[in-house]
């Protein structure tokens, strides 16, 4: 990460809400609006850098109080201070935000933001590639959130008549409602790419039991997302050694939100591929775990929590420096209604294209 110098004088943490096209349903809970923390930092010469924080407390346990008043004790430090080296700034603050990475990744974003505005160099430069080029233009899967089959039916029907060619169904709450939702996928969408998320909702008897049934339908995944709960490490390991050679990777999620359980991970051979997400373990120490998973062997997933435009564009920026990334899961914006919903550089079939782009992560959001 290239040296930069430049003073902070002025910063600001505010809370952000909006309207979703649709409720966002998980085995878990769900979302209706987006409720996120942004931060807004302000260098002498004009320049800016902008963070959000995803709040999803159902997932994490993190909240939007905290969130916003570990970032506002951010803001008050940062005020009047040089920064020349912004990633040691974040880890600086790491220790402080340790139960909260949604607040860190924030911060973290907001200073790479502003660091790579004041170089006038695109967010994606701040970053060492993995892979040995860096792939600038990639497309996102869409998500199929829980529902009925009629819901299933048309999601699938309006983005495949869009372009998209990867759907990530969402399981776990009723598993005959689950099995009719993914065939009415496939019926729309054939061909297409198939993505199962539980969400932590089965044990791992059960999840291979119901990959038998689809297998009768000629419907396997080709990802399985954390299908048994956390800290059912044995689970995975199960799971993911029933499936080999089988075509199905299995992905932790929830049980990766650190390079300790990236590790950890890596050295049982619980599974055979490992999502990253900004607001999980922040964005440098979730580059560290692309670098090990990518090292490893270990086949890499890029996702986000309820994002707007600012922290999935971020997150975009990422995949295309880094590189190394098999599955695109940014597409929390098309759930999204208004400005907080528009990335420019991703296009209504889901393609990320960031060849021509600009300084900094290239999102401004308007702020109070």
């Amino acid at each position: 990460m290239e040296k930069v110098s430049f003073v902070i004088d002025d910063a600001q943490a505010s809370i952000i809400r909006a309207p979703l096209a649709t409720p966002f349903r998980i085995s878990t809970g769900q979302h209706d609006e987006l409720e996120n923390v942004f931060i807004r930092l302000r260098a002498s010469d004009g320049a800016f850098g902008f963070g959000e924080a995803a709040v999803a407390t159902h997932i994490t346990g993190e909240t939007v109080p905290e969130t916003l008043e570990n970032l506002q004790s951010a803001a008050s430090a940062l005020r009047g201070r040089r920064i020349s080296d912004p990633a040691a700034v974040c880890r600086e603050f790491a220790p402080a935000f340790a139960g909260n990475h949604a607040a860190l990744a924030a911060l973290e974003m907001a200073l790479l933001d502003l660091s790579a505005r004041v170089q006038g160099i695109p967010f994606y430069r701040l970053f060492a590639p993995v892979a040995p080029m860096p792939q600038l233009s990639f497309k996102t899967d869409i998500t199929v959130v829980i529902g009925t089959v009629a819901e299933a039916r048309a999601t699938a029907k309006l983005f495949a008549e869009r372009g998209f060619t990867s759907f990530k169904i969402k399981i776990g709450r009723d598993e005959e409602e689950d099995l009719q939702r993914i065939l009415a996928v496939r019926e729309m969408a054939p061909g297409c790419e198939l993505i199962l998320d539980a969400n932590m909702a089965f044990n791992a008897q059960r999840m291979l039991a119901f990959l038998d049934r689809l297998d009768g339908h000629e419907a396997r995944p080709v990802l399985l997302e954390q299908p048994v709960p956390k800290q059912d490490w044995e689970g995975l390991a199960e799971i993911t050694a029933a499936l080999e050679g089988s075509g199905t990777l299995v992905c932790a999620d929830e049980s990766v939100g650190s390079l300790a359980a990236a590790r950890r991970a890596v050295e049982t051979n619980a599974v055979s591929a490992i999502n990253i997400k900004f607001m999980k373990s922040g964005i440098l120490e979730g580059a560290e775990i692309a670098r090990l998973a990518a090292a490893n062997g270990k086949r890499l997933m890029l996702g986000a929590m309820m994002e707007s435009a600012l922290a999935i564009t971020a997150s975009a920026h990422f995949a295309a420096a880094l590189g190394c990334f098999d599955f695109i899961d940014l597409d929390t914006t098309f759930f999204l209604k208004g400005e907080l919903s528009r990335s420019p550089y991703l296009d209504d079939s889901g393609r990320f294209d960031l060849t021509g782009a600009g300084s900094g992560i290239g999102v401004v959001p308007e702020l109070p």
